[in-house]
């Protein structure tokens, strides 16, 4: 059986999880691909599991009571674990408002495998921006539990990373990803 750290080797760059937590609207999946190609495009394997996707699928049989995101998050951090343990940069992005199974997510990594990154977008530019009329149905009464109208959202309390996306280009935020990543995944390649 191969080791995470064979993987690393030989792809030539350190595994490891980049996990997009924020309001729905907020810039999550938006900046997951882009982080996700800028990297592709420096030889570095990546794999996104966006929680729309992963919502047709993995955790199709799941609601959104807290109950519910909780398995959520921890079915969603236990593949990441898997693809980490094959030398992959995941790239996941979650709503995850509870800081309780964020944490326990990060639990499941070595401390320099997990990088948090809270998107700070402020309720009011999230519902402008509404991409897919959720807010809206929410506020009518059509959409119960939805987080930061009808459910809360706990902001991290030390996420290695937070943007603000209502100020900051996608660019001005990948610039900033790209840096914080970067000593990461040349821990392995310089051995």
């Amino acid at each position: 059986m191969s080791s995470p750290c064979q993987h690393e080797l030989i792809k030539r760059h350190a595994a490891c999880v980049v996990w997009f937590t924020g309001l729905s609207g907020a810039g999550k999946t938006t900046l997951a691909f882009a982080l996700d190609d800028a990297l592709r495009r420096k030889g570095i394997h990546t794999a996104v599991l966006d929680g729309d996707s992963l919502r047709l699928g993995l955790n199709s049989d799941l609601g959104f009571s807290p109950e519910d995101r909780a398995t959520n998050v921890q079915r969603t951090a236990q593949v990441s674990k898997l693809m980490v343990d094959a030398g992959l940069v995941v790239i996941v992005s979650l709503i995850s408002p509870q800081a309780e199974s964020r944490n326990k997510a990060r639990s499941l990594f070595n401390e320099d495998q997990f990088f948090e990154v809270y998107l700070n977008t402020p309720l009011e530019v999230c519902e402008q921006r509404d991409p897919k009329g959720l807010y809206r149905k929410a506020r009518g009464g059509d959409i119960t539990q939805f987080t930061g109208i009808s459910a809360a959202y706990e902001v991290p309390g030390s996420p290695h990373l937070v943007l603000q996306t209502q100020a900051l280009s996608v660019s001005d935020c990948l610039e900033r990803l790209l840096a914080m990543l970067e000593p990461a995944l040349k821990r392995r390649s310089a051995n």
